[in-house]
């Protein structure tokens, strides 16, 4: 099962003008880290280099995205692996820290793909642990990544699943408790952190009319815009790995693949409008 998803992945790359894989990050030098944060800045305020770093220090690495004819890194999410042990089962989380993408390339599915990757080398190796990839979204378009991709996931749209609320709130009290408010669910680092500029993927009447996740997710995190993050969490067991690459290959090109691919072709010939 393991050789047969690794070649349907293989065969959603090949489609993509990018390429994904996951970096430790003591391989990642500091050229790379420039390049990482001249990205990250473009789309988050408060921002500082020095800050990039710390935070990225208490990771374990990043998914790098490449262009494929240049080998730039054009987009990234940094992750770190962790391990707890609750109610009776040993858990092993794949944790989500920043994540961006240029908007050139928005709606690729090479994120996806290389972080499914990443996540079957995890399953192998805790095979008999419970396997989840935790992340925290300040905004929709991170929490799509969740909602739009995996089988299993919380918070569901459709009210499933409630069963992983216990998780995530243990998770979050023990790996972030001093910025944790549970009563309204939500993360809150304080007035120095870094919320995403206003004009980069603003909420729309039109959007939550037309996808009622985007909705959704406003209305779990309505403080979005000030920085405040919504925890999330998606099950990959054994028969998520099965099924998870045919439904990526099998999805049609994204909106926001579309309108990438038609901003690029009026910068290529001048056109504004």
């Amino acid at each position: 099962m393991i050789k047969t998803t690794y070649k349907l992945i293989s065969k959603l790359n090949n489609k993509e003008a990018t390429y994904g894989q996951y970096v430790e990050k003591e391989k990642i030098d500091l050229a790379q880290l420039k390049t990482m944060y001249s990205i990250y800045e473009q789309y988050y305020e408060n921002t500082k280099f020095s800050i990039f770093v710390e935070d990225f220090k208490k990771k374990s690495g990043a998914i790098l995205i490449f262009n494929s004819k240049t080998d730039q890194i054009v987009g990234f999410s940094t992750v770190a692996v962790q391990h707890f042990y609750f109610e009776g089962k040993d858990y092993t989380v794949l944790f989500s820290g920043d994540t961006v993408i240029l908007r050139e390339y928005w709606g690729t599915r090479t994120l996806q793909s290389a972080m499914l990757k990443f996540m079957m080398k995890l399953r192998v190796k805790y095979p008999f642990n419970e396997l989840y990839w935790l992340l925290i979204s300040k905004g929709y378009k991170t929490y799509l990544l969740l909602a739009n991709n995996y089988y299993v996931y919380y918070p569901n749209i459709k009210d499933d699943n409630q069963h992983l609320a216990a998780v995530v709130e243990h998770y979050c009290e023990n790996f972030f408790s001093e910025y944790y408010d549970k009563k309204v669910g939500l993360l809150n680092f304080g007035e120095d952190y870094q919320p995403l500029k206003g004009e980069v993927a603003p909420i729309t009447d039109e959007m939550r009319t037309k996808n009622p996740k985007i909705e959704f997710f406003e209305q779990l995190n309505p403080t979005w815009t000030a920085g405040t993050e919504l925890p999330c969490i998606g099950r990959l067991a054994w028969k998520d790995i099965a099924r998870f690459p045919v439904k990526l290959i099998s999805k049609p090109m994204s909106k926001g693949r579309c309108e990438a691919i038609i901003t690029k072709q009026k910068i290529q010939t001048g056109v504004t409008k």
